[in-house]
């Protein structure tokens, strides 16, 4: 009975769910490492949001960042008390990337447009999908005076997309989680529900500089061109790297490393003068068999294979990934069985490369899965997130807040 109860509520709060997401989108929450001002205007705006459902509990963790707008990163927590005081755990972020080249972009990334049963907008898929549908999702059960069988904490983190130093990591210091939690980050998935992730890929982002020596494009022979330096080293060592760190795992999707190069630093601003420092990026998601100081080492020694110039190698970010979520722990057993009520079909783990919060877990000891219902359309121009995968996902935090595990029944 309850069941249906809940699956009723949350399509008939459908409008109020989507009208959500859309004043959320038009808040920007960027971090200050990719230019922006911090998530603490979003964070005010959901506070009120997160007031008309009447949480047993609410607390902020603001971590201080002087970068960022009035010196904080915020961090909020929700908390719904229930049969037993074994908490389950939804957390998504509220933070987004910035829209990129807005020239690919149909509409205003900040502006949303609903059309299509999708909601369109920076941040609409990456995670303000997960934040909407696990707010109501768990909201709508205070409405009903349905007491779930765990207590149920939300959280809403900042920082997600740069590292988490200001988001879970600093949540993790507050000892707020208990390793016999259930935890489940909805920031990945598949287009049918059906991929539950219990493991990611290392990440390794290498900033590569280029010193060369600049002068007029005129008299090329004065000077030593560091930007053709820069990416003939990048281009060898992109090729290298997949050569040498090459096998497969067919736990993770895809079953390779990857080693991507991504940003590049302006060198010059005008076209005839020859750049005498170039810098590029790589973004690269490695399989835990691989050690990263092997990779970072592996790097460093083809720049002696360049010696007209000085090409440093920084690591700017480098997370060597934990072991991964037991695949017969509590929360995939959990999570299989609602996902399997809902969809009507079986689920199914494995690995990504993609970085989510559940690593920063799983490295301290919990077991932690991923799961969401998404198109895929994360950091792409024309971000877009599904309204009827909302739904659908709200049933499922819903029902996994309100189904036993069978020793829970003991």
């Amino acid at each position: 009975m309850s069941e249906r109860l809940i699956y009723s509520e949350i399509e008939r709060t459908k409008n109020e769910m989507v009208t959500a997401l859309a004043e959320m989108i038009k808040i920007k929450a960027i971090a200050p490492d990719s230019g922006g001002e911090g998530e603490y205007d979003r964070a005010e705006h959901l506070m009120d949001v997160i007031e008309k459902f009447n949480f047993d509990k609410v607390q902020r963790y603001d971590a201080p960042d002087e970068r960022a707008k009035n010196g904080v990163r915020p961090n909020i927590v929700a908390i719904l008390n229930g049969k037993s005081k074994r908490k389950l755990w939804i957390i998504s972020h509220i933070d987004t990337v910035p829209e990129g080249d807005i020239t690919l972009w149909n509409t205003d990334p900040f502006m949303p447009v609903i059309k299509d049963n999708k909601i369109y907008g920076r941040g609409a898929e990456d995670n303000g999908q997960a934040v909407i549908a696990s707010l109501y999702a768990i909201g709508i059960l205070k409405r009903l005076n349905i007491e779930p069988e765990y207590t149920v904490g939300l959280a809403f983190v900042s920082d997600e997309e740069v590292g988490s130093k200001y988001g879970i990591k600093y949540l993790l210091e507050q000892n707020i989680f208990h390793k016999r939690d259930l935890i489940l980050v909805p920031d990945h998935g598949e287009k049918d529900g059906l991929f539950i992730e219990i493991a990611e890929k290392s990440v390794l982002w290498l900033k590569i500089t280029t010193y060369g020596k600049q002068v007029h494009a005129s008299t090329p022979e004065e000077g030593v061109n560091a930007h053709r330096y820069g990416m003939n080293f990048a281009l060898e060592l992109d090729k290298l790297l997949h050569s040498e760190f090459g096998e497969k795992d067919e736990l993770f999707r895809p079953p390779y490393s990857t080693f991507e190069p991504t940003k590049k630093e302006p060198n010059v601003a005008n076209v005839n003068t020859i750049p005498g420092r170039d810098v590029i990026y790589f973004d690269c998601r490695i399989l835990p068999k691989y050690n990263l100081d092997d990779i970072i080492s592996f790097a460093n020694e083809l720049t002696k294979e360049f010696p007209d110039v000085k090409i440093e190698i920084e690591p700017v970010e480098k997370h060597q990934a934990p072991p991964g979520t037991d695949p017969n722990s509590d929360i995939v057993k959990l999570l299989k069985k609602v996902v399997k009520k809902v969809k009507g079909k079986e689920a199914q783990v494995g690995g990504i490369g993609g970085g989510t919060c559940a690593a920063e877990f799983r490295e301290k000891g919990y077991n932690a899965v991923v799961w969401e219902t998404i198109e895929g359309t994360a950091h792409q121009p024309n971000e877009y997130a599904v309204i009827d995968n909302i739904l659908e996902d709200a049933k499922v935090f819903a029902l996994m807040a309100t189904t036993p595990l069978e020793e829970e029944k003991k």
